[in-house]
């Protein structure tokens, strides 16, 4: 695991904000002043001074193998 300040896409920097988003309206405080008060708005302006980071896990997705023998083979007729 390491946490990361820099974004590596889009995608990801979108469910950072959302996540925030969703702290500050269940009660979080604002970790900087933003002239909006919305939450998405508020954790984008967190974002970009550098208040928010996140962790990237390292771990490779293991997909299941199977061994060819043991697919199942049906016959149409």
């Amino acid at each position: 695991m390491s946490i990361e300040q820099e974004f590596d896409s889009h995608f990801r920097y979108v469910l950072v904000a959302a996540r925030r988003a969703r702290q500050l309206q269940n009660g979080a405080q604002p970790m900087v002043e933003s002239r909006s008060s919305k939450a998405s708005k508020v954790a984008q302006d967190e974002i970009a001074a550098g208040k928010v980071a996140y962790v990237k896990h390292n771990t490779p997705v293991l997909k299941p193998e199977i061994a060819a023998p043991d697919i199942p083979k049906f016959v149409i007729s």
